[in-house]
């Protein structure tokens, strides 16, 4: 019987079939449930994510892959999204089922055999052309504009040359400014999210760059020798704040730069991040604050 899996639910909330295939984005090698055929899955079970224009793609999508009777089981945390989740599926024509486990609403339904609003829903979460002529897809950071984190930090960026990497790149937009620089050689982009991932692919047309889904924790090929790293590191970690994160981006920057290679990092004020850049590089030093966000240079 054919399955799926959008996510990693806890075990007591969903049960996962045995070797269902994974549709989250955010694990590198998952299927991208948009190239799925229509009505070709018996079973689904979602972690539905937390924004609403991208919950309600996620279940368009997993209803339009889902054969007639067969079944959807979703769920998502109260404070994220759970409250909706049953007028959502309702929305579409669905009878559900409705159940509360360890903060989570749960909803079980039958594809009906008739479904309203896939299209649009789906329209509404599928990447599009940004005005700034960049591509981005709802549920991405910042996903409709430049964040004023990365804004900051590309005022600030000096003259940049030989090998670098952008770590956690999102849809391109540092690097795009890193790539302006003529002395810039070679450019890594790496990101974790596939819808990024794929953005970035239309975004960032440079021989000079190569763009990885993947995490930049566990990168298939070593960051090692680089001149200098940028990065506006994520911390959130499944829509909960995760502070260890970034300070693990901070980590990873460190051991791939080569002695005297230098990073340069905007991050949230709040975000407690001097004392891992001063563990893990020679000279840290502000370059500016301003609007709660604050760009460092740090030295190997």
């Amino acid at each position: 019987m054919p399955a799926a899996v959008y996510g990693t639910p806890l075990a007591d909330v969903l049960e996962t079939p045995k070797g269902a295939r994974q549709l989250s984005p955010l694990l590198p090698g998952s299927d991208d449930v948009a190239q799925i055929a229509d009505a070709s899955l018996d079973e689904i079970v979602l972690l539905v994510p937390p924004g609403a224009v991208e919950a309600r793609y996620v279940v368009a999508q997993a209803l339009r892959v889902l054969a007639p009777g067969g079944t959807l089981s979703a769920a998502a945390p109260k404070d994220r999204g759970g409250l909706r989740l049953k007028r959502t599926l309702e929305g579409f024509g669905c009878e559900v089922a409705e159940t509360a486990r360890r903060h989570h609403r749960i909803c079980e339904v039958e594809r009906p055999a008739a479904l309203t609003g896939l299209d649009e829903a789906i329209a509404e979460g599928a990447p599009r052309l940004l005005p700034s002529g960049l591509w981005s897809q709802p549920g991405v950071f910042s996903w409709e504009r430049l964040d004023p984190g990365s804004e900051l930090l590309i005022q600030h960026l000096p003259k940049l040359k030989g090998e670098g990497a952008d770590l956690g790149g999102g849809i391109g937009w540092l690097s795009l400014a890193v790539l302006k620089q003529p002395a810039v050689t070679k450019l890594r982009l790496i990101e974790l999210d596939r819808r990024a991932f794929d953005c970035a692919r239309r975004n960032v047309e440079d021989a000079r760059v190569s763009i990885e889904w993947a995490d930049v924790r566990k990168v298939a090929a070593p960051l090692t020798d680089l001149d200098f790293v940028v990065m506006n590191p994520p911390f959130h970690d499944g829509g909960a704040e995760d502070r260890a994160l970034g300070q693990a981006f901070i980590r990873a920057a460190s051991s791939a730069l080569r002695k005297g290679g230098t990073l340069w990092l905007t991050a949230n004020r709040h975000l407690p991040y001097e004392a891992v850049l001063n563990e893990a590089f020679k000279v840290v030093k502000p370059v500016a604050d301003a609007g709660g966000f604050k760009v460092y240079e740090a030295r190997r």
